[in-house]
């Protein structure tokens, strides 16, 4: 049996092997390949490269002030120096409960519009007003929460206010990354389960959610950045200026108490605060994207776990 080799020169046709050499058409398209490669590559530096030296500037800026005592001290001298502790906490009371009452719900929807939804025109609404949701600018969010909890609700200006604002602006994320994670598993799946007598929500809960798990934390994660790093939602409805809380203090806050937060003390600190060492709005810069980044980093950790366990 002869064999073909394209980049072989000619040989004998006594050895019993018939070799080609590149034509200027296969040249022309090796060509096009490498300089799609290349391109491909300097869009992929044009959006890493910023990001890195963003970073960079961010560490040298904070580098005075940056420390373990930074993190657990409260601010002092009108937030002229000191720490951030107080707004660290109240990130976290804000971004977790706000998961918290996000997640399962974005999840169930997702479950309903996927696994049970039929095309008629009330699914269709639901769909429309969920793409047109994760288009709403923040600072509408900010005003619904402040009308639907703060006033409506009376739950005043609290964490709670505060976090079901940021659950309603993370809901449409949510929901989309969800869908398409229970929609990339194979219908086969569900259709063995069916044969075997399963029910659809005996289907959906042992073969359909185990499978698509990865999918969903990355909806997860987008939760997380962005409830972290919003500033107009908490601003009207539950964040505050300044709270005094003893140093260290894991518990500072309750549901019904206003909070900081570190986006909010970003801004003020950079804007409203005069004479505020240089380095400390750097510094709280760099412990916010940090604090994201570690989250961000723990969930994609578990949902590589979970996707090494598939068996698809």
């Amino acid at each position: 049996m002869s064999t073909i080799s394209p980049t072989s020169a000619p040989s004998s046709p006594k050895d019993g092997v018939v070799n080609f050499t590149e034509t200027p058409f296969v040249r022309r398209k090796l060509r096009q390949e490498t300089f799609a490669k290349w391109l491909f590559l300097g869009m992929a530096a044009a959006m890493i490269v910023p990001l890195l030296l963003i970073i960079a500037y961010l560490l040298i800026k904070a580098a005075p002030s940056l420390s373990l005592g930074f993190l657990l001290d409260v601010p002092v001298r009108g937030m002229k120096e000191g720490g951030i502790w107080p707004a660290f906490v109240g990130t976290i009371y804000l971004v977790f409960i706000s998961l918290a009452v996000s997640a399962p719900i974005g999840i169930l929807a997702a479950v309903y519009l996927n696994e049970y939804a039929k095309d008629n025109w009330f699914n269709r609404i639901i769909n429309l007003a969920v793409i047109n949701l994760a288009g709403v600018p923040s600072i509408v969010h900010a005003l619904f929460g402040l009308g639907a909890f703060v006033y409506a609700a009376q739950f005043g200006y609290s964490i709670i206010s505060a976090s079901l604002t940021l659950a309603i602006m993370t809901l449409p994320v949510i929901i989309a990354s969800t869908r398409e994670a229970l929609a990339s598993v194979p219908r086969n799946f569900r259709e063995a389960c069916w044969n075997v007598g399963a029910t659809p929500w005996q289907t959906i809960q042992t073969v359909v959610l185990p499978n698509s798990i990865s999918g969903i934390l990355t909806g997860v994660i987008l939760q997380v950045s962005r409830a972290a790093g919003e500033t107009a939602p908490v601003m009207f409805t539950g964040a505050v200026f300044f709270k005094a809380v003893q140093k260290g203090d894991l518990f500072p806050y309750h549901l019904n108490d206003q909070c900081m937060a570190l986006s909010m003390h970003l801004y003020t600190i950079s804007t409203q605060v005069p004479g505020v060492k240089e380095s400390i709005p750097f510094a709280t810069a760099v412990v916010l994207l940090g604090s994201v980044l570690v989250v961000n980093a723990a969930a994609i950790s578990l949902r590589v776990y979970m996707r090494s366990r598939k068996k698809w």
